[in-house]
């Protein structure tokens, strides 16, 4: 799977060709240090452009990392379901080898998506773009939720679904921060899913001696 990017239209005018040259530049030079010659050269179009299409450098950086974003989330996605069936711990294996495991790939980008956070406080469209990013990836990880916890014959209602999701998209965020700072240290997709797996089962094993021993109180008591 290739890592997030836009590949501009054969008939694509001057805003397709610096779209896709953003995320490019992005992945190779970083948020920072991008420059608008950078910009213009990666696009084969003119300064003008730039401000033209997206009112100046900043802007159309600010849209590459949010189009990065959507385009992982719709890879994620991808990945999950790609495959009928399996439960949740499944597809939570097929989401981590989708995100965790795709961390030294995808370096350059998850870099220039930390660096875009401290913009999002002075532009107020890409705070709006990143809360849609993040919208569109809980609703994916709702739906993974959704579909696992059915094969377990599970239900939660969507209050709960929503909030799960929200919780599963930090631990990501939480990793992907950890792991720029500390790969080494950071488990790796398998590592996390292994002790999931064991958690799930130490879990079933301690309700089913609870219930056990309740029913062996005394007296029936409970």
């Amino acid at each position: 799977m290739p890592a997030p990017r836009r590949r501009p239209r054969p008939d694509g005018g001057h805003r397709e060709r610096l779209l896709a040259a953003a995320m490019r530049c992005l992945r190779e030079k970083g948020y920072a240090r991008t420059t608008a010659r950078d910009l213009v050269a990666a696009s084969g179009t003119n300064l003008a452009s730039i401000g033209y299409h997206f009112g100046g450098k900043e802007r159309l950086l600010n849209e590459a990392i949010a189009e990065g974003f959507r385009l992982w989330t719709e890879e994620v996605e991808r990945a999950v379901f790609e495959v009928e069936g399996g439960n949740i711990l499944e597809q939570g294996r097929r989401s981590l080898e989708a995100t965790v495991g795709r961390f030294a790939e995808l370096r350059p980008f998850l870099v220039a998506y930390v660096e875009a956070f401290p913009q999002a406080v002075r532009f107020p469209e890409l705070r709006e773009r990143l809360a849609r990013g993040y919208e569109d990836a809980r609703r994916a990880t709702m739906k993974m939720v959704e579909r696992g916890l059915a094969a377990q014959g599970i239900e939660l209602g969507p209050g709960d679904r929503r909030a799960l999701a929200s919780v599963l998209v930090a631990i990501c965020d939480g990793l992907m921060l950890q792991w720029l700072v500390d790969a080494r240290g950071t488990p790796d997709a398998g590592e996390i899913a292994r002790a999931s797996r064991n958690l799930a089962r130490a879990v079933a094993r301690g309700g089913a001696a609870t219930a056990r021993g309740r029913g062996a109180a005394p007296g029936g008591a409970r």
